[in-house]
């Protein structure tokens, strides 16, 4: 039997919990919400550096990297940044996840990462933002050094400190750091919309198993233009005026 044809008996059940629960509505309309840029960095979202410094060690094929930088350069970025600066203009939360070591040499890493020998140190050009979505002001940074930022980090205490209780996640890549925190962000309470246009990896294939699987069981999944539409009941709540 084919995949697509698989009926899943929990999927109505699951969108009550997670997708269409009237708490997301009063969650935004509260501002209690961030909007998460996860590893937009020159370690893995610029060509020549980083995990791509010697593309035929990349482990990614031509055909892949082609796919993953042009996806990056004309539709995740740009939409990025129109969701940063939305969610800038209404004093909502921008967050930014990146992977950084707290010492030069690494030793702090999750074993994962080690095992990767996969290294963004300290003050290091791969652990730089990329410049078209860095952070701004005094936004929020969170470092980590494993795949899912909220086991590695204090991102949850800090998050539950500021109120925030709805998540936007955008980023790279989808089927690794986005869909980790997808999952673990929606175990902790948290209500997720992943933005489909706002993240890639290195293959549509691997993009789209991974919002396949998250979709009505961990997360929402929406597009860019749905989510600034979305924002217009934020701002038409007298809280915003």
């Amino acid at each position: 039997m084919s995949v697509t044809n698989i009926t899943d008996p929990l999927r109505e059940n699951y969108r009550e919990a997670f997708v269409t629960n009237p708490r997301r509505v009063e969650h935004l309309t509260h501002g209690r919400v961030a909007l998460m840029c996860i590893d937009v960095q020159y370690l893995d979202a610029v060509e020549g550096h980083g995990l791509f410094a010697d593309p035929d060690r990349s482990g990614v094929s031509e055909e892949g990297r082609k796919y993953y930088f042009d996806r990056l350069k004309e539709t995740v970025l740009p939409n990025m940044r129109a969701l940063q600066d939305r969610f800038r203009d209404c004093s909502l939360e921008v967050i930014h996840c990146r992977i950084c070591a707290l010492t030069q040499d690494g030793r702090d890493r999750g074993a994962g990462h080690r095992r990767l020998n996969l290294l963004a140190a300290p003050n290091s050009k791969e652990a730089e933002f990329v410049e078209e979505v860095a952070p701004l002001g005094d936004e929020i940074i969170i470092n980590k050094t494993a795949s899912g930022v909220f086991s590695s980090t204090n991102l949850h205490y800090v998050l539950s400190n500021m109120g925030i209780k709805t998540l936007y996640l955008t980023g790279v890549y989808t089927n690794e750091c986005v869909e980790t925190t997808a999952r673990d962000a929606c175990d902790l309470g948290y209500f997720v919309t992943v933005v489909d246009d706002a993240c890639a990896t290195v293959t549509e294939s691997l993009h789209e198993a991974s919002l396949t699987t998250l979709r009505d069981r961990y997360a929402r999944i929406s597009s860019v233009e749905e989510v600034l539409t979305e924002l217009e009941i934020f701002v038409q709540h007298p809280i915003f005026r």
